[in-house]
């Protein structure tokens, strides 16, 4: 049977495409998915692909995830990254293997956004490379579960 990961992406996500192409590039929250589906299957483990919009509903989630059989976590916390000190308890009360992962580079962008909170919990984290931050964070956290 084949290692279940969960792909959390966060707020504004869904508007991916059309929000602040300059900083996060004209490709969907669909094509991410789309491309994260070929990659799943290729490395052999199955993905379940979730945007959240409330820090509620993120907790809420990643709390569930090892219940509902997830191996791993690739998120994408987005604004909450930097302050939601839920969503970090969440990720280290599950206890599975979680990547962090930004289309754009946090540490290049305001100062604010310098600052993860969710670092610290995670196994890693993959910032600045567009597309390629969730296919390098889906490929470590297989490799983490294999």
């Amino acid at each position: 049977m084949a290692k279940k990961i969960l792909v959390l992406h966060g707020p504004n996500l869904d508007l991916l495409g059309e929000r602040e192409v300059d900083v996060y590039g004209k490709l969907t929250l669909d094509g991410i998915n789309g491309e994260l589906n070929k990659l799943a299957a290729e490395l052999k483990v199955e993905i379940e692909t979730v945007q959240l919009a409330s820090e509620g509903e993120i907790v809420k989630k990643v709390g569930a995830a090892k219940k509902e059989g997830f191996a791993a976590l690739v998120i994408n916390p987005a604004a909450y990254t930097h302050y939601s000190i839920a969503i970090r308890d969440a990720v280290a009360a599950v206890s599975i293997p979680t990547v962090e992962v930004h289309l754009s580079n946090i540490y290049a962008r305001e100062e604010f956004r310098h600052t993860s909170v969710i670092a610290a919990v995670a196994t890693g984290q993959v910032s600045g490379f567009g597309l390629n931050s969730y296919l390098l964070g889906l490929r470590a956290a297989a490799a983490l579960v294999k």
